[in-house]
Order: C-alpha cells, then structure tokens, then sequence
C-alpha cells in the first residue's frame, strides 16, 4: 500500500449502509460504505462536536443525532445546517480522508 495510508477495517466490518467510527493516530474518523464503496471523513459533528457514527447514514448523506445537521460523506460538505427551534446554526464542512481498498481491507490516508 502507498505510504501514509492505515489499514482501518476489514470490508465486512462495515457493511453496505453502515458506518464505523475510529480513533486512527490521534484522528477521529468515520468510515461510511455507500453501495460498496468507502468513504472516510471526521467523525466529530462541526457544528457541537456530536458523534456522526451515532446518526443515521440515509443514502450518502449522514445525520448528527444532536442537532440533525447532514452531511454528504463522498465530499464532507455540509447538505443541511443544524437545527435547534427556529435557529439554524453554521456548521462546516468535515475533513475527508482518501479512501483505498485492496482485496479485503480498508485503507484511510492520514
């Protein structure tokens, strides 16, 4: 494998319509399979810090569980701020992270 990529899961650990998430090198990612393919972008909520594994993956797009912002996990961009009453904060877009597959296991590009 190409230098600075990290073997982070198996294929099977993550399986289609899933996420995980991991503490690689000090990095909090997560790892989404969408129909087959890998992505990995940070874990970590822009807008509150809320932990995007604990939401719901809904096609490519995942959302916190603490605010409901969405995020489209091929890019990182932010699809829909955060919500709380009549407010819609600002939240950034999420780091991304190259992906790579090599027969059963998943690497990230740290």
């Amino acid at each position: 494998m190409e230098s600075g990529f990290v073997k982070v899961a198996d294929k099977s650990e993550v399986q289609t319509g899933k996420v995980k998430s991991l503490n690689i090198q000090g990095r909090d990612i997560l790892v989404a399979n969408v129909g087959g393919t890998f992505y990995a972008i940070g874990l970590k909520c822009t807008h509150a810090g809320g932990d995007l594994s604990k939401g719901v993956l809904d096609g490519n797009v995942v959302t916190c569980p603490n605010h409901h912002a969405k995020f489209d996990v091929t890019t990182g961009k932010v699809v829909s701020p955060p919500k709380i009453g009549f407010f819609h904060p600002k939240a950034n877009d999420e780091p991304v992270y190259e992906v790579k597959v090599d027969q059963e296991s998943v690497f990230v590009k740290l």
